[in-house]
């Protein structure tokens, strides 16, 4: 990620800054396995070490390092309070429903807890209330009804008018017994415990094929198998899609600044309101005397941002973050990236009505902590026969049809928009010549469409611009300096290797003539 807002900032992740932990070797042959489990982040861990608590043979497969993908980029809450969740499910779903939710998440919240002090694990957890705020008062209605809503589900909630922020708040709802934590010290400790347990790790393997059968089986780009009984998709955005989710799942990229505050002015809770393009307040342990502020916000769908957009969005968060926070001295920034369902409930088991030992998680739309923990709960009860009360609630084959059709129609609208309209002469840049330093276009050579990157030395790097995934024109993001595929959120490094999933394959590496290279 370059820093071009002029906000002083340093790129990365603050959790990426904890040590990786050991290597973990990349499958090297064929293996067996109970439980294959895809994906290394918060739902592929929890369901695995589960899973391997129970006493199951587990396998979990990680295109990259674990806990360092989107994991690795969280605010890392812990909470049961979801923006203005209650109410709309309470709407969508009915009251029982609400009730499930809210008891399913909180319990989230409390196995972290639990498995912390078991494990003896320092990941700074710390129980702090939880506040969805407005500062509009002609919104205080929506967060009484949110509130009451909340309480109704059976948490510890209340509507209030005291929040302890240093601006003013018209109101919120305030929920006790949250909490917050640093992710990948909470992870790297349940690895290394699934290890002990007997589980097996394998990373830089990225897994391209599944079988599904008695046993089902598992292919890596490699070439090798794990055959296992049982299989979970937890990659974030499913590699697989039998049910055809990617109709009914958003990506929104959102960002993150952070800097150290006295400690004295530490706000003490973890915060939110969907204002203004969305602003999430939390702190972290820092250095004696000071607290690390985190901030996130700027929303937007990943790969229809023009050229300086994300700077302008960074350098918008950094300036709310000072103006509301004075005295902080920022010096951190990264991005992370979720998935929002049509109805906003995660999807969370078979994978598609046909199913009988392939199960997914996704959907978690900004609150991966505690759903990846709740999915690793839910999975690992699915897989050993048993059916939590939120199972239906959650389970990725439901639809409500009329509900959902708006919401499934405009999605589809706009991977159309991007599908069609990308391709029509004129909507990207014709001459690689006008690619400053630094940036990238989509520009036509000898008749193909080619993603062209000019970096700082002045040297091309030209991919194709089909993304691998369904076909569709990427775009490139000049503050993280990556392609972006705008209908279902993959992501690729200059050099066309994938960073993010559905696609699972790199985008054709190409000559200046067109002529393929490798893939």
């Amino acid at each position: 990620m370059t820093n071009q807002s002029g906000s002083g900032s340093r790129s990365g992740s603050l959790w990426m800054e904890y040590a990786p932990g050991p290597d973990r070797p990349a499958l090297g042959e064929s293996v067996e396995a109970e439980v294959a489990v895809v994906g290394g982040g918060v739902a592929g861990l929890c369901t695995a070490w589960e899973m391997a608590r129970a006493g199951h043979r587990v396998v979990l497969l990680e295109a990259d390092r674990i806990a360092s993908g989107v994991t690795g980029h969280t605010t890392a809450k812990l909470s049961s309070l979801h923006g203005l969740a209650y109410a709309r499910i309470r709407s969508v779903h009915g009251a029982r429903a609400a009730r499930l939710y809210a008891h399913s998440q909180q319990l989230a919240v409390e196995r972290v807890a639990e498995v912390s002090e078991e494990l003896g694990v320092d990941c700074d957890l710390e129980r702090v209330p939880a506040y969805t705020y407005t500062e509009d008062p002609g919104k205080t209605d929506e967060l009484r009804e949110e509130a009451e809503a909340a309480r109704a589900a059976g948490l510890a909630a209340s509507y209030v008018t005291d929040v302890p922020l240093p601006f003013p708040v018209a109101g919120a709802v305030r929920v006790e017994d949250q909490a917050q934590f640093h992710p990948r010290k909470y992870l790297l400790a349940l690895a290394a415990d699934l290890e002990v347990l007997g589980g097996r790790i394998f990373e830089r393997t990225r897994v391209t094929g599944l079988k599904e059968g008695t046993p089902c089986e598992v292919t890596t780009s490699a070439g090798h198998t794990v055959r296992a009984r049982d299989v979970v998709i937890a990659t974030h955005y499913p590699v697989f899609d039998r049910a055809l989710l990617f109709t009914r799942l958003e990506p929104k990229r959102e960002l993150v600044v952070a800097g150290a505050l006295p400690a004295g002015r530490d706000p003490g809770g973890v915060f939110l309101t969907p204002e203004g393009g969305t602003r999430s307040v939390r702190t972290a342990p820092y250095t004696d005397g000071q607290r690390l502020l985190i901030v996130t916000g700027e929303k937007f769908t990943p790969g229809t941002v023009d050229e300086g957009e994300v700077g302008a969005r960074y350098e918008r968060l950094a300036s709310w973050a000072r103006e509301r926070f004075p005295g902080v001295r920022l010096s951190h920034r990264w991005a992370t990236q979720d998935n929002h369902t049509t109805d906003r409930v995660p999807y969370v088991g078979r994978l598609h009505p046909g199913s009988r030992h392939t199960y997914v998680a996704t959907g978690f739309a900004g609150w991966g902590m505690s759903n990846g923990v709740m999915a690793g709960a839910l999975l690992a009860a699915r897989m050993r026969g048993r059916e939590p009360a939120w199972t239906s609630l959650y389970d990725p084959v439901r639809l409500h049809p009329v509900r959902e059709a708006p919401a499934i129609l405009r999605l589809q609208a706009q991977v159309a928009k991007h599908f069609i309209g990308d391709r029509v002469p004129g909507a990207h840049a014709d001459s690689v010549e006008d690619i400053a330093p630094g940036g990238g276009a989509v520009v036509r050579v000898a008749g193909r469409r080619l993603a062209v990157h000019r970096d700082a030395s002045g040297a091309l790097h030209a991919v194709s611009a089909r993304c691998t995934h369904m076909g569709c024109i990427v775009h490139f993001n000049d503050e993280e300096c990556a392609w972006e595929c705008p209908c279902h959120g993959s992501r690729f490094d200059v050099d066309g290797k994938v960073t993010q999933g559905p696609a699972v394959r790199p985008l054709e590496q190409v000559d200046m003539d067109g002529t393929e290279e490798n893939s």
